[in-house]
């Protein structure tokens, strides 16, 4: 009971603090089995989307996030576990059975969403341009060619959070979910990974016309 009482808690501030509009584009909130990758500027970009989602999609969604930091301190190991189930990765204990794909399609089971950054880490240009999308979004849907692939597209939160800085300051900002897009038959990992990066900068086109 506490737990859920300090989680909504959560949720009210990630809005607050982001004051994010959601827009959704030929998508529609569902339970199904989904990945929602986005660009990532801010440590909170992954709370923003959680908190964006209904509560019924939301309970069934996990964030992937890095081990090191989450696991650093009591606090934080209380807020990923405790309040978010978050996915976290080992950055460093890296092997063959123990590879950031297979934990996530673990931990996403046959019941799981998860919330992912392909790019691997935050990008550092001022412009907020996305990245290029790292392989692990295409290796994991290689292997689950059935999931639902949702493109997110998040603006202005590097001015919330900025990198290097621990206070937020709370700023307008948009979340954007597109059309889902799969696994083509035969399709290439560069043919995939730059055509799920375009799916992402193409919203960050769209959010001026909506917003």
């Amino acid at each position: 009971m506490l737990n859920s009482i300090i989680r909504q808690g959560f949720i009210l501030l990630a809005k607050v603090l982001s004051g994010a509009s959601v827009r959704y584009i030929d998508c529609t909130p569902d339970t199904c089995q989904r990945v929602y990758f986005a660009n990532h500027t801010s440590h909170l970009d992954a709370l923003v989307i959680w908190a964006s989602l209904p509560g019924f999609v939301r309970d069934t969604t996990r964030m992937v996030a890095a081990r090191d930091y989450w696991e650093a301190g009591l606090v934080r190991r209380y807020i990923s576990q405790h309040l978010f189930n978050a996915l976290l990765i080992d950055r460093e204990q890296v092997n063959i059975h123990n590879t950031p794909v297979n934990v996530m399609l673990d931990g996403m089971g046959d019941k799981y969403s998860l919330i992912i950054f392909p790019e691997g880490g935050r990008s550092s240009n001022e412009a907020g341009e996305v990245g290029q999308f790292k392989s692990g979004l295409y290796h994991l849907v290689k292997k689950r060619p059935d999931l639902e692939l949702i493109p997110v597209c998040l603006n202005n939160m590097n001015r919330i959070l900025p990198r290097g800085r621990t206070i937020p300051v709370p700023m307008l900002s948009r979340v954007t979910f597109g059309p889902p897009i799969w696994l083509e038959k035969g399709e290439n990992r560069d043919a995939f990974l730059t055509r799920a990066r375009e799916a992402v900068v193409r919203l960050a086109g769209k959010q001026d016309e909506l917003y």
